[in-house]
């Protein structure tokens, strides 16, 4: 697989996460299949490629339906690569504070073993994986802003899985990252891309 398609699998994952952020902020409901996807792509630090982060290049078809629209101008929420943008440059101050990344990096560690014992989706992973987030992402700027229904918005348990599936965002903006991927991209690599998502959606 090259890198182009590497870096489209993370945008996808990038752009599935957020999805689902912009869903259980607006309706308090996540489709679990995508949630699972999110989450275990958060917990396979070691993964060996891209593919593997999301537990195989199926989990994401909603990501690359999901870009392939917007590369197409038939982006359905404004808001969505609104989102992107500020988690890519969060992604930035987020790999240069080492504080930060460790601390991440030890708590992903940590509840992994509880992730393996109860499921990714368990309400205890999520709060934890929640709490990771504010005790540590959620004070590097520009914070993520995350509008929707302040009835689902105002509950713990909705609060706790928008920041987990933030930090699976965050995963996928870093994987992006290293496999090469540039805002550039975006001005430059559009008909590539568009190619590469073709290609792995078969």
């Amino acid at each position: 697989m090259s890198d182009m398609h590497d870096r489209v699998l993370a945008l996808a994952g990038l752009a599935q996460a957020l999805r689902q952020v912009r869903r259980v902020a607006e309706t308090g409901q996540a489709e679990g299949t995508v949630l699972e996807t999110a989450l275990g792509s958060v917990f396979r630090i070691d993964a060996d490629s891209a593919a593997d982060v999301y537990g195989g290049v199926a989990n994401v078809r909603p990501g690359l339906m999901l870009l392939r629209d917007y590369l197409a101008n038939r982006g359905q929420d404004p808001l969505l690569p609104k989102l992107a943008l500020a988690v890519t440059q969060l992604e930035r101050r987020f790999v240069q504070d080492d504080d930060i990344a460790g601390r991440v990096h030890e708590g992903i560690l940590s509840a992994r073993q509880e992730a393996e014992r109860l499921g990714t989706a368990h309400p205890d992973v999520l709060a934890r994986l929640g709490t990771l987030y504010a005790d540590t992402v959620s004070h590097l700027r520009p914070r993520v802003l995350v509008q929707g229904n302040p009835h689902y918005l105002g509950q713990a348990g909705i609060v706790a899985e928008i920041r987990a599936m933030l930090l699976a965002a965050l995963r996928s903006a870093v994987l992006w990252r290293q496999s090469g991927g540039s805002p550039w991209d975006f001005l430059f690599q559009r008909g590539a891309m568009a190619r590469a998502i073709e290609d792995l959606l078969g």
